[in-house]
């Protein structure tokens, strides 16, 4: 057999190898792809739910945050008051 076909069958082997290689890389990739696009499908469902269930907090929020005030307040007064009793003490430095 002619060394010239030897090296033909060997590159024809090769070039095959490497295709057959880069069929499956590609098939895998699509298939990664797919996943990832089905991921993002329920990703993007569940920001909707999470929109459309926080929603009745917007009208919720200003009471939360005026009671809060009101607990800031009152927590800020026990907090001068017992400044002051430690002072008289002489607890405080």
């Amino acid at each position: 057999m002619p060394i010239h076909l030897i090296l033909t069958c060997i590159s024809l082997a090769v070039v095959l190898a490497v295709v057959l290689a880069l069929v499956i890389y590609l098939l895998l990739i699509i298939i990664a792809l797919r996943n990832a696009s089905r991921n993002l499908y329920q990703l993007a469902d569940g920001l909707v739910a999470i929109d459309k269930d926080t929603k009745p907090l917007e009208g919720k929020l200003g009471t939360i945050n005026g009671a809060l005030v009101q607990l800031l307040n009152g927590l800020l007064s026990v907090n001068a008051h017992l400044a002051n009793i430690g002072k008289m003490l002489k607890l405080s430095p």
